[in-house]
């Protein structure tokens, strides 16, 4: 049975609001504005979501986004394979990435430790990159989470966890914000705290 119009409306402002940071009135003011201006650019954005859920998957070696089973990055010989940064999000990989500071090795954890919301480390993978640390090759691992509790506890969490297998775990240095996120900050800044890692 079709839908009636202001049901297609309303399920496509209640499916806007599901991204971060939007409410009701943005979510509105997107969908009016795909409706009544840009046809087009709805058709472009559903086949590009329909595209990207359908074909990207985790990679098998750091779990960021990628559409074959080892993403590029983890392909790439060039890469120093003796340094892996973990970072919480693909998102923050691809700052880390704009920066042009660092040519190691990722671990995406695909979020943090978030005892309010019942994410622990073996939610995270802690495990798979305990055995990833331990490869032999890994050197240095790099704890790139975010500046927030959140992040501050998952980074110690990590550390004491590798820090018992005899492995280096450095931090990014405090020239990152408090309570900021690496998607958001200026690459600069991000540089020169990974520059500065202790």
């Amino acid at each position: 049975m079709p839908v009636a119009p202001a049901h297609s409306l309303e399920a496509l402002i209640q499916a806007l609001r599901r991204l971060p940071g939007v409410g009701a009135k943005s979510a509105a003011r997107m969908a009016y504005h795909l409706l009544q201006r840009d046809r087009d650019g709805a058709l472009q954005l559903s086949q590009a979501l329909v595209q990207a859920v359908d074909h990207m998957r985790h990679c098998e070696r750091c779990h960021t986004f990628t559409e074959a089973p080892i993403c590029a990055i983890c392909q790439n010989p060039q890469r120093d394979a003796t340094r892996l940064c973990v970072v919480e999000t693909p998102a923050d990989q691809a700052a880390m990435e704009r920066t042009g500071a660092f040519a190691g090795l990722y671990f995406v954890l695909m979020g943090r430790i978030s005892p309010l919301d019942g994410i622990g480390p073996h939610d995270l993978g802690l495990k798979k990159l305990l055995d990833r640390a331990s490869d032999g090759v890994v050197q240095e691992v790099i704890l790139a989470t975010n500046f927030t509790a959140e992040g501050e506890m998952t980074a110690h969490v990590m550390a004491q966890a590798l820090k018992a297998r005899g492995l280096r775990a450095t931090r990014l240095a405090r020239g990152v914000p408090v309570g900021s996120e690496l998607e958001y900050v200026d690459l600069g800044t991000i540089a020169h705290a990974l520059a500065e890692r202790r």
